[in-house]
């Protein structure tokens, strides 16, 4: 059991006593906060990672992976503000397998690259579902405020039952051919059950905040800096900072600017979930160059 994952173990447990001890607007404030550091921040170093994986390549300049990654930012929110529906689907899409990746990356390194993928989306979308089934009138207040629609059923049971059973087959596959280990899989069924009690005792978004934040967003950042600096010791986790700072500034800064402009015609939560789509986009798909790069390495 290694040291962030005992952290998320014990922080997860320190948001559920907050839980019972704050006002739920608390709750709300905290949450968004922790999302616009922490959460932004591990997002922030998408260019400094691109020109690690490209440091030895000719073909590419830093003027033109910024271009292309402001470009793809760019038509993320415009996707957003003209087909909010379609967007917001891509954007679970995207989450869903981002955090499955982040997650199991290390683990299943012996399964052939669809089985793995679609073990990847199954898990993510397990735990997204897993936050929605016991918030579903917030998920279709937003779901509304953001698109419109006005859903009658998540068909969360059908869908917990299918995902839930296809996860576990594929456990249980690695787990009777030896190609996972019975303390890992024990971990895992520990670490579900402990985010189930944390997204039923919290409001939508401080269980998603918990998840974000300390299930995925700080073994991101281990990840990161490691795959950068080589390491995960103080000096470079403050080196990633500094080369992330001016990056979480200025989403900072467009976070403001599109709240200015379109505050008049769109909800918040559009705009938020507008915002944070539009920089999981390029993430998503960095992150899967970075866990390549490093496979490469390796062999």
């Amino acid at each position: 059991m290694n040291n962030i994952f005992k952290f998320s173990i014990v922080t997860s447990f320190l948001g559920l006593w907050i839980t019972t001890h704050v006002p739920e607007g608390f709750e709300l404030i905290f949450g968004f906060i922790l999302i616009f550091t922490f959460g932004m921040i591990h997002g922030s170093n998408d260019l400094l990672i691109i020109n690690k994986i490209l440091e030895k390549s000719k073909y590419y300049s830093k003027l033109s992976v910024l271009t292309a990654y402001l470009l793809i930012v760019s038509f993320a929110i415009l996707i957003f503000y003209w087909t909010p529906a379609l967007a917001l689907f891509l954007f679970v899409l995207f989450s869903a397998y981002h955090f499955g990746e982040q997650h199991w990356e290390h683990s299943l390194s012996k399964l052939n690259k669809i089985l793995k993928s679609t073990f990847y989306f199954s898990y993510g979308l397990l735990i997204l579902y897993l936050l929605f089934a016991f918030n579903e009138v917030g998920v279709k207040s937003i779901i509304y405020e953001i698109t419109g629609y006005q859903l009658t059923n998540l068909y969360s049971f059908p869908l917990l039952l299918v995902l839930g059973s296809y996860v576990g087959a594929v456990l249980a596959f690695e787990l009777y051919f030896d190609l996972l280990s019975r303390e890992i899989v024990l971990t895992e069924l520990f670490s579900l059950a402990v985010l189930t009690i944390i997204f039923k005792s919290s409001s939508l978004i401080w269980g998603f905040t918990i998840y974000f934040i300390l299930w995925h967003s700080i073994p991101s950042l281990a990840e990161q800096i490691k795959f950068v600096y080589g390491d995960f010791k103080l000096k470079s986790t403050l080196k990633y900072c500094k080369s992330a700072a001016p990056y979480w500034i200025i989403s900072l800064i467009g976070m403001a600017v599109l709240y200015t402009v379109f505050s008049g015609e769109k909800h918040f939560y559009s705009l938020f979930f507008a915002f944070i789509a539009a920089v999981t986009f390029p993430h998503a798909f960095v992150m899967v160059k970075m866990f390549s790069k490093k496979k490469h390495n390796h062999k």
